[in-house]
Parts: C-alpha cells; sequence; structure tokens
C-alpha cells in the first residue's frame, strides 16, 4: 500500500499551488501540456481513486475538465494575468453548490431540494483559472454519519469527519487541495488522521455563501492542502481583506501549551506523543505552558448546546418534510435541539466572543502569539469505530479562532499524528506565516 508520510507530504507542499507549473516545462504548447497533466491525473484517479473513495461518482469528470482547462486559458490568455491557483484543480466538500454539479450533502434527499446558486468560495477559485476537480465525499450534513471514504495510508482507518473526502482526496495525491468545512473538528481533525494540511481561517473570513449549513455561528470555511504553502496561497485568495503585509511575519513566535483539563481529552498515545513535539520545538522556541480553560467541560456543552439548536432552525422545513431520510445521528441533533430555549441561544452564541476574549487576554499576559495543542486525540480509530473524536478543535472552532493543523510525524504502526496551531482572532495572516516554518521543524 502506497505510504505518504509527513515527510513527503511536506515536501509536496513545497509546490502544492504550482501544480500546473510543475507540469508546463516551457512557455510553448501550454494547453497542450496543461491537457497531458490532467491525462496523468486521470491515471492516478484510476489507481487510487476506487479504494480511496475521495470523490462523488461524476461520470465524464475529466471530459468536464478538459473543457474548464480550455476555457482557464480563454479567460487568461496573458501568462502574466495568471495567478498561483490557474489550472489547480481543486476539490470540494459536497456541502458547496458548483454550476453543474449537483449537491447532495452526504444525505439522501432529493437533489433539487439542496439545489442552490453557486458558492462564493468556488466562484473566487473558478475566477482565478483553478479546475474543479469534483465534488468530495461528506458525513451527512457535515455531522458524523460518515460516507464511504477510506484513509489513503491504511484502507482500514477512517479519514476523519466531516470533510473525509476532502482530506483524503489530498493524501493520496488526487488534487493538491480542497474545500472543506468544520463545525467542530472537520478540517484538521481529517487532516491529521491523513497527514496534510488543514486550515480553518478566522470564522467569516471566507465566504459561507452558498453553503449548506449546520450551525452558521459554529460553520468554518476552510481548506485542505498538501503543505502550508498551499494553504496561504489560498487563503491570499479567498480570505476576507487579507493583508500580505501581515502575512510577511518572520519574527520567532512565542508558543503557549494550554495546559489542564482541555489535554485531558486526549489519547495516552496522543498526549505523549504531543509532549515530544513540544520538545522539539523547544530547541528552535520559546514553549510556555498556561493554565487555560479550566471550565472546559462547560465550553464543551455550551458547544454542542448551541450546535443542535442551530443545525435544528437550519434545517427545520427539510426535517420536516422528510424525517425519514435523515440519518439517525443527524435526526437526533435536530430532535435535540427542537428542546433548547432561544434565550439559552443566544447566551451560548455570547459565549463564542467570551471564549476568544478570555483566551485573547491568556495571550496578553503571558506573551504568546501561537497555542499549540494535538490535532486530534491521537491516530485515526479504525473505521468501524467512527470518525474520531473532535474534541481537540472544539475550543478553537468554538472561539472562531484560525486553526492550522501540520503533520507531525507518525506513531509506532505509521499512521499520521498532527500537530494544531491557533492564533489571534482575525491574525490569520500571521499564523499561516508562523506555521509554514513551525511545519518544518515538526514534520
Amino acid at each position: 500500500m502506497e505510504h505518504l508520510g509527513g515527510g513527503e507530504s511536506a515536501g509536496r507542499g513545497a509546490a502544492a499551488m504550482r501544480w500546473l507549473d510543475e507540469q508546463l516545462p516551457g512557455q510553448t504548447a501550454e494547453l497542450e501540456q496543461a491537457h497531458k497533466a490532467l491525462e496523468q491525473l486521470e491515471e492516478r484517479f484510476a489507481q487510487r481513486e476506487p479504494s480511496v473513495r475521495a470523490f462523488l461518482l461524476e461520470p465524464g469528470r475529466f471530459k468536464r475538465l478538459h473543457q474548464e482547462v480550455e476555457e482557464a486559458f480563454a479567460a487568461h490568455p496573458d501568462p502574466r494575468s495568471r495567478g498561483p491557483l490557474f489550472g489547480v484543480p481543486i476539490g470540494v466538500k459536497d456541502v458547496f453548490h458548483v454550476d453543474g454539479l449537483p449537491t447532495r450533502a452526504g444525505s439522501r434527499l432529493p437533489a433539487q431540494e439542496l439545489a442552490g446558486q453557486q458558492a462564493g468560495a468556488v466562484a473566487r477559485l473558478r475566477s482565478e483559472g483553478a479546475l474543479i476537480a469534483g465534488k468530495t465525499v461528506t458525513a451527512e450534513f457535515s455531522y458524523y454519519a460518515a460516507g464511504p471514504t477510506r484513509n489513503p495510508h491504511n484502507l482500514q482507518h477512517t479519514p476523519g469527519g466531516s470533510s473525509s473526502g476532502s482530506a483524503a482526496a489530498v493524501a493520496a495525491g488526487l488534487c493538491p487541495a480542497a474545500l472543506g468545512t468544520q463545525t467542530i473538528g472537520s478540517i484538521l481533525r481529517p487532516a491529521s488522521y491523513c497527514g496534510v494540511v488543514g486550515f480553518k481561517p478566522s470564522h467569516g473570513r471566507v465566504s459561507a455563501e452558498g453553503l449548506i449549513h449546520l450551525a452558521p455561528s459554529l460553520d468554518h470555511v476552510g481548506f485542505l492542502t498538501s503543505g502550508v504553502e498551499g494553504a496561504r496561497a489560498l487563503s491570499a485568495v479567498l480570505l476576507k481583506d487579507y493583508d500580505p503585509a501581515r502575512a510577511g511575519d518572520v519574527r520567532q513566535p512565542v508558543l503557549g501549551i494550554p495546559e489542564g483539563p482541555y489535554l485531558s481529552h486526549a489519547s495516552a498515545e496522543g498526549l505523549a506523543h504531543f509532549r515530544e513535539v513540544c520538545a522539539r520545538l523547544a530547541t528552535r522556541y520559546e514553549v510556555r505552558p498556561v493554565p487555560a480553560m479550566p471550565d472546559f467541560s462547560r465550553i464543551m456543552a455550551r458547544h454542542h448546546r448551541l450546535m443542535a439548536a442551530e443545525a435544528s432552525q437550519a434545517h427545520a422545513d427539510w426535517f420536516r418534510r422528510f424525517p425519514e431520510l435523515y440519518a439517525p445521528q443527524t435526526a437526533e441533533l435536530i430532535q435535540r435541539g427542537r428542546e433548547i430555549p432561544s434565550n439559552q441561544t443566544q447566551q451560548d452564541r455570547a459565549g463564542c466572543k467570551t471564549l476568544c476574549d478570555e483566551l485573547a487576554e491568556l495571550m496578553d499576559k503571558h506573551g504568546i502569539d501561537v497555542w499549540i495543542s494535538p490535532s486530534a486525540p491521537g491516530p485515526a480509530p479504525r473505521r468501524f469505530a467512527g470518525t474520531g473524536d473532535p474534541v481537540m478543535n472544539l475550543p478553537w472552532t468554538h472561539a472562531g479562532l484560525p486553526a492550522l493543523g501540520v503533520p507531525a510525524g507518525h506513531n509506532a504502526e505509521g499512521l499520521p499524528m498532527g500537530l494544531q496551531l491557533a492564533g489571534r482572532w482575525l491574525a490569520d495572516e500571521e499564523l499561516l506565516s508562523f506555521g509554514q516554518e513551525i511545519a518544518r521543524v515538526v514534520a
């Protein structure tokens, strides 16, 4: 079985958003070479996709892609007008609307019920000449009911959820980047399990227009890439008010470990690996342990309550008409949310900002630039055990803070392990700048 380790992922990341350039040895016959690159990708699909099952079936996928590359060259005839995403095949989680492709959101609901205007993020990618590699598998409505995707490192293990297809597609080399969403840990957890980079920007910095929501106050649009450089390239295009000047921060960050009940949710194996990574980082950075989130159990309860309440609102009409088509896990979430009073939901939404402010105060008090923590409790569980626990990602999602997951080696069985970096509110550019070097240290 092909093994895509953290080191190799980091190496691929160096050229993540230069995918087409790698296929174009010269400036002559560029379009012809682009078509040849797609033919090579089609061969890769034939080798890996039948076992990994990262994408939704799409008859005529590569006929469409060849047409899209023709359109991209016609729209950008001058090579100087082409950005780093030009000609790059990008997967799109099947909760985003894409013109020409149906949206099913991992559900059994009729496709016409879920139809909508093309997502803003997708439209932006296409305007840059990016190619849509296809729809990637998602857990039903971005919750827990898993799809058929398998972990490319070991097919007996889960790729994580709910952006399972996006993570597996990047890990299997089927595309260098893919859009995902995170409501608890649906980008960083699968990134960790699959040995790729996951980036969840600050809440609202990437347009959620054209997205089928689970819980709007908590849903973050982000992406999975083969390296931090790719995440930076996508951020430059997709993040609202992106500031290139802030992206060039080269100072040495101070790293903080959020000690306390939060870290107790990592497994013994995951925590031991995290401590080893911290020791490695301490040879290059100042690493400070800081007591944090003593009320973590209440933060968890608040997050799950808010998610249930908002899911019941977002799905009220569909669930009223098609209750039998929902998976049991999703139906239970919606039914539970119906029982939550609206004033409680307002308080829980306010709790998101409270946590954001509390973490910012701790960062100020202790001079911290980046929080570090495990990306997941441990390595990817076996598939029959579910998609894994998103608890390690929960506080950073709840607070709306930018979070970056990078590969950080493997366990004894060769399964990937990840490191999670969280920055200040709206300081996405700085976090990515810090994270690029940190990723090299821990890979």
